[in-house]
This record gives C-alpha cells, structure tokens and sequence, in this order.
C-alpha cells in the first residue's frame, strides 16, 4: 500500500478499491483474472488514483490479509487463560460477521487458501502461548491446539462459501464446546 497518513478521502478511495476488487474477485474466482483496468472501470477512478493506492490487484489483496491479520491476531491481544481465549473468540466472531460480505466475497477464491493458512497459525500461536502456562504438562499439547484451529477454520471456510448449514453465532457456540472438552 502507496499511500501513508491517509486522509478521509483516501481512506474512502481505498474502501472503493477494496470493496470493487472483493466484487470482482468473487465474479471471477481468481486473483489472476482481475485487472487494474476492469478494477478502475468497475469503481470508476482513474488509473492514477489506483496507483497512488496501490502498486497492482496483489497489492489489494496483501492490503485485504493485512487487515484481516491485523483484526483477527492483533498483538495487542495477549491471551493468558481459557477464559481470555473464549472472549477471543467471541472478538473473531464479531469481526467476522461486521465484515461477513466481504470475507464471503473473497473467501470464495482458491487463491485465499495461503492467506488462511498463515492466519490458521498466527492464532493457533496465539492460542498456545496462552495454555502451555496450565497445560504445560499436556505432552500432545501443541498438536491439540492445532487439530482444534484446523477444525476451527475448515469450518469457517465452509460458512464463507455458503457451504455450512450453521450461522456463526451456531459455530461460535460450539467452537466453545468443543475448546472446553479439549482443553
């Protein structure tokens, strides 16, 4: 991303960008199909206003993860019990649903599926930092925490592409379950 200290105006242009770019890519299903052209058409900016923003369409989705990353496993988040991870999740479940539109949109990509990965490890991470303090004796730790995530977020996968039958309040119900009869 070009642009520092945004102003309300690029902060706006940048949404448009953002915005037209997860309607295009939920069209074509693959970042390698979408064009700047198409993109500054669709939106209706010039391509010098694109390019004050944005090198090219990656530079759109690396904004896209960027944020999402920063919503989802923000450092600012330490988690030191099963009670603050239980409210983390409620925290990924909020963000989900304000941006629900637009994950729905770019989720619908298979060129997401790297972008989850790193995501799926940040807060798995996250996750055991904040339970080797009490369950520093489980040997399989780790590998707990990990199947659980995975699980986690083949879930969430299948709610973007409307392949689930449950909403995200039903998951997050059960994402809680199934985290206190694991750990």
């Amino acid at each position: 991303m070009k642009v520092q200290g945004l102003n309300s105006s690029s902060r706006k242009t940048q949404e448009l960008i953002k915005r037209t770019f997860a309607e295009l890519i939920n069209e074509k299903k693959s970042l390698n199909k979408i064009t700047v052209t198409e993109l500054v058409k669709r939106a209706d900016i010039t391509r010098g206003t694109f390019y004050t923003h944005y090198d090219d369409i990656y530079d759109v989705a690396n904004d896209y993860q960027l944020e999402t990353i920063e919503l989802l496993v923000s450092e600012e988040t330490i988690l030191y019990n099963k009670e603050d991870i239980l409210n983390y999740f409620n925290e990924i479940i909020i963000c989900l649903k304000k941006n629900e539109k637009i994950y729905k949109m770019l989720l619908s990509s298979t060129e997401t599926i790297n972008f989850l990965e790193k995501l799926n490890k940040m807060a798995s991470r996250k996750i055991l930092y904040a339970l080797q303090n009490n369950l520093s004796q489980n040997k399989y730790l780790e590998l707990d925490v990990y199947f659980f995530m995975d699980g986690v977020m083949a879930e969430l996968i299948k709610y973007f592409r409307e392949q689930s039958d449950y909403s995200l309040d039903e998951l997050n119900t059960n994402l809680k379950k199934w985290f206190n009869k694991i750990f």
